[in-house]
């Protein structure tokens, strides 16, 4: 049997992790549920959460895949008990992998779009919000333009999956995070001088009790709740396949804490950008998914080259999107692997072939097929909804199930002799009261609570 291949040094496996993490969750969804959900409160919430829900849960899923050197496919096969069921949710994750590339893929393509009309010079001299909202409505409109940027997107990131996972992701990766680090930092600092930034800031990053009134307590908690498993991908397996190329010199605790914080700060900063802009040009910062395609381009246009502060834009979330595509890519082509025992090239080729086809639909959703409304909203919307408030929070609760039984599960003294092993900081086992019976009520309660509010949205 071929050797398992790994990762080349342990900053390839941090920005790779840290590239899965960073994408449309943290510099499109993330600035955007902050403004919707309450500002500053949300901030603190998601934080919070971070650490509560998102480090012990991020852990589980690195030590499963180190322990068994699987995908999550067959991790399960090598550690559970004989007679155990726990490999279904290899499924589980696999399915959900694949969910969120038939949208993740059309996002990733509206980025690149976007690119390529600041590069061009196709947005100069617009300066009506009405005139963006034309522009982006009728990009969904066309579905050839949309197809071809979401297949240029699936192209890309097939072929520098097909390098490799060192000559090819591991290798693009470095090079994509290395850029994107700096182009976040350029542009926060930017918009952080412009005139009337403190009243952003301010928004951005103080609670304030009467949005807590507005929008209701529970409201802005589940929704922190639910960004802080977005955003690092936790619950289908997409960090678990790192761990598995991962050597066992390091402990896990503290490379997962250099992740989140590596994602926590683009999260943070992508906020830096967007929300001291809003308030220096005084624009609605509570306009939803289209803040990035609507408000910033108007946001770029009074300022002094604007051509060049929106072609960094959204090269920078070209990239942000990109580096987790490719890094959920190398999580299905590992699977196939695993699974079918097939080559790496064969596994790409059928992999364009399923993503693509299954992306389509979210394209159309716009436009030929605009009229399927699946539970009330967008193609996109419903995959979504499936990603982020079930199969994430679902595959999470398993993970961490799996990790704290005993009699049926791998039990806590094998996740913490695997988390432990290597040098760096220890997870102490006086956590175990919390994520053998806290953990798993919490992710058990965002779980009822994100079903309730999507079927009783009024309640």
């Amino acid at each position: 049997m071929k050797p398992r291949e790994s990762l080349g040094s342990r900053l390839g496996f941090i920005f790779l992790s840290a590239g899965c993490a960073i994408g449309i969750g943290n510099v499109w969804r993330f600035p955007y549920v902050v403004g919707n959900y309450g500002g500053g409160i949300f901030v603190l919430f998601y934080l919070i959460f971070l650490v509560i829900l998102g480090l012990p849960v991020l852990t589980m899923e690195f030590a499963i895949g180190r322990s068994s050197q699987r995908s999550i496919i067959t991790a399960y096969q090598k550690l559970e008990k004989p007679g155990d069921k726990w490999h279904w949710h290899g499924v589980h994750g696999m399915v959900g992998n694949y969910i969120l590339m038939f949208f993740y893929t059309s996002v990733a393509g509206w980025m690149l779009s976007y690119f390529v009309k600041y590069l061009s010079g196709s947005m100069e001299g617009i300066t009506e919000v009405s005139a963006y909202e034309e522009i982006f409505g009728t990009m969904l409109g066309n579905p050839l333009e949309t197809g071809l940027f979401m297949l240029i997107i699936v192209l890309v990131s097939i072929l520098i999956c097909s390098l490799g996972l060192q000559n090819g992701v591991e290798r693009v990766t470095k090079w994509m995070m290395g850029i994107l680090l700096v182009l976040i930092v350029v542009l926060a600092v930017h918009s952080l001088t412009l005139p009337g930034a403190a009243e952003g800031l301010k928004f951005y990053l103080v609670p304030n009790m009467q949005q807590v009134q507005e929008i209701g307590l529970i409201k802005i908690i589940v929704e922190a709740m639910n960004q802080s498993f977005f955003t690092l991908s936790l619950g289908i397996g997409a960090m678990l396949i790192f761990g598995s190329y991962l050597p066992k010199d390091h402990t896990l605790l503290g490379q997962s804490m250099q992740i989140i914080l590596l994602d926590t700060f683009v999260a943070i900063t992508s906020g830096l950008i967007i929300f001291p802009a809003c308030a220096s040009f005084g624009v609605n910062v509570k306009s939803g998914p289209a803040l990035i395609f609507h408000t910033l381009p108007n946001v770029f246009s009074g300022m002094t080259g604007s051509r060049v502060w929106g072609t960094l834009f959204f090269l920078f979330m070209t990239f942000a999107a990109l580096s987790t595509v490719v890094a959920v890519i190398e999580n299905l082509l590992a699977c196939c692997m695993d699974k079918f025992h097939w080559s790496r090239g064969k596994a790409c080729i059928v992999n364009f072939v399923i993503i693509t086809v299954f992306s389509i639909p979210c394209v159309l959703g716009y436009n030929l097929w605009s009229n399927i409304q699946p539970m009330g909203g967008t193609i996109l919307d419903f995959e979504d909804f499936l990603v982020s408030n079930l199969l994430l929070p679902i595959g999470s609760l398993i993970f961490v199930l799996f990790c704290v039984s005993k009699k049926h599960g791998w039990g806590f003294k094998n996740y913490l002799d695997e988390v432990n092993t290597g040098v760096g900081i220890k997870m102490p086992s006086w956590i175990r009261p919390y994520v053998t019976y806290v953990l798993p009520v919490i992710v058990a309660i965002i779980i009822v609570i994100s079903i309730g509010s999507k079927l009783f949205p009024t309640a």
